[in-house]
């Protein structure tokens, strides 16, 4: 579990954990003193361009292909707020809770690197209303991932100027009515504010980081239900031993053939092969070669999050030295195209996870009763479970569908090329989601197996303790009548999303992503 603390924000340091603390475990954050320098130094600049009435982008002219139109001094404040009331043009239900909190930290880590000429204040007032939990109304459409994430961190803005809506204790608001509540003073934007608050990749990034994060969960629990199914199918262990894999060292591989090698250590179930059957099938045999190619997908996606993360996306930018560059820090491109990589990685977990679920539930293939329940027949069991699994499997195919290859120019051609990252990003999470169903499937279908086998022999070092652990919140099914099994398959989601399971796996064996 990650430990509870105060992060203190550098715009260097951020790591994929510490947003997850902050975004799930509302962990409050502070800003490094030597940051609120950088915020200040930077402001200073700004400040002197306004007061020299020099013309730089988006301190005192429009946006996007506007650009060239002069704002007078008088109105360098206006144009901000304009800029926010004008760009909240979100359409969709809201981001959840855990995502609006990721934006506003990594928005905030963003800025305190001291590069976007804002006003300390203002930056501690967006970190304010993090710490208090007043978490802005942000919907999930809307941004093309390139000038950045506009529409979405409009929304965000929107409450710290007493507009918008917000949730604050649960309940969702007025915006000035949440921060009132919350003791927090609303803000007047100064020149650059609302861009350097708006333009950036932030949305996109934190969608993605959560889903990076739920990701590295659903790749070790992968492993886990597929060493289950391996126990259900007596199946050989010699596509685990470390001699095989070496020979071909892909980092994921290698991790997820060592992991198999823990959590059937000392089974009993898994055999060695005989004249009779020399090898299992691929879903069986090959899954440290198909889980390990998506770890190493997944590996590479969090690299990139690490380093967006604790990046300056904004643009117009302001150097130590004073100058003011206009360029493409908010594209998005950098990580549309890793989040598409990350939605590829979980569709494929999905994938074999469904084929391993009709394995086990084909009495053909599993040499166990039809559907894994007592009189096939009078007893449907685990039949329409595994539609749902090839349901959600070929629906995770659709949605993997690339988003980064679909661009489409915008603001009068002036924005021409555009990334489609938040899109990216939306997807793979919603993949991960569909994908972690259809494992959470696979684990409950091979603890019925094993019941339905009377656990005549001793499961592995790994998998004995996820047995165990999900057998505390599921039970064995023994007939139709007495269950309604959508409820059970949640028991058995839940049991994957709140870490018991995977909690009480690692705490008798490590499981990596990648090969240390």
């Amino acid at each position: 579990m990650i430990k509870e603390k105060t992060i203190v924000l550098d715009g260097n340091s951020l790591k994929l954990e510490d947003v997850v603390s902050v975004a799930r475990n509302n962990v409050k954050v502070s800003i490094a003193p030597g940051s609120e320098q950088a915020v200040n130094d930077s402001r200073k600049i700004i400040d002197k361009i306004v007061e020299d009435k020099r013309v730089v982008y988006g301190v005192n002219t429009g946006f996007g292909s506007l650009c060239n139109v002069s704002i007078s001094q008088e109105d360098t404040a206006q144009l901000q707020e304009n800029l926010i009331r004008t760009h909240s043009s979100g359409y969709g239900d809201p981001f959840p809770e855990d995502v609006v909190r990721a934006i506003m930290l990594i928005r905030v880590n963003s800025l305190v690197k001291g590069f976007s000429g804002i006003r300390l204040s203002t930056v501690k007032a967006l970190m304010n209303m993090l710490n208090a939990g007043v978490h802005p109304f942000i919907p999930e459409k809307g941004s093309l991932g390139a000038s950045g994430d506009l529409a979405p961190l409009a929304h965000m803005v929107l409450p710290l100027l007493g507009l918008g809506k917000a949730y604050y204790k649960g309940e969702l608001l007025p915006g000035k009515v949440a921060m009132d509540n919350a003791g927090l003073e609303t803000i007047e934007l100064s020149a650059k504010e609302g861009l350097a608050l708006i333009n950036g990749t932030t949305v996109l990034t934190a969608v993605g980081a959560l889903a990076t994060y739920d990701s590295i969960v659903l790749l070790k629990l992968s492993d886990i239900a597929g060493a289950l199914s391996l126990e259900v199918h007596s199946g050989i262990s010699s596509p685990f031993e470390e001699d095989l894999h070496t020979i071909r060292p892909q980092s994921g591989q290698l991790a997820t053939a060592r992991n198999i090698r823990r959590l059937i250590d000392g089974s009993e179930y898994t055999t060695e092969a005989t004249q009779d059957r020399v090898q299992d099938a691929y879903t069986l045999r090959c899954i440290p070669q198909i889980h390990g190619a998506s770890k190493d997908s997944v590996a590479y996606v969090k690299e990139k999050v690490e380093i967006e993360i604790n990046s300056v996306t904004d643009n117009p930018i302001v150097t130590r030295e004073g100058k003011v560059i206009s360029g493409g820090n908010f594209h998005g491109e950098p990580m549309a195209q890793p989040f598409d990589f990350l939605g590829i990685a979980a569709s494929e977990i999905g994938n074999v996870s469904e084929r391993r679920v009709e394995r086990l539930v084909n009495t053909q293939l599993s040499k166990m009763p039809s559907f894994l329940v007592k009189h096939p027949g009078l007893n449907s069991g685990f039949m329409i479970t595994q539609y749902a699994c090839a349901s959600l499997a070929s629906e995770n195919k659709i949605l993997a569908h690339p988003a980064s290859v679909d661009s489409i120019p915008s603001c009068e051609n002036q924005e021409d090329f555009v990334s489609m990252g938040t899109t990216a990003a939306r997807t793979a999470a919603e993949i991960i989601g569909n994908s972690r169903r259809i494992v959470a499937t696979e684990i409950m279908a091979a603890c019925q197996a094993l019941d339905i086998k009377s656990r005549q022999h001793g499961l592995g070092k790994g998998t004995q303790p996820a047995y165990e652990a999900f057998r505390k919140s599921v039970s064995f099914i023994e007939n139709d009548k007495d269950i309604e099994i959508y409820d059970e398959l949640n028991k058995a989601t839940d049991v994957l999303v709140n870490g018991d399971l995977l909690n009480a796996v690692e705490n008798t064996v490590d499981l990596d992503i990648q090969f240390k």
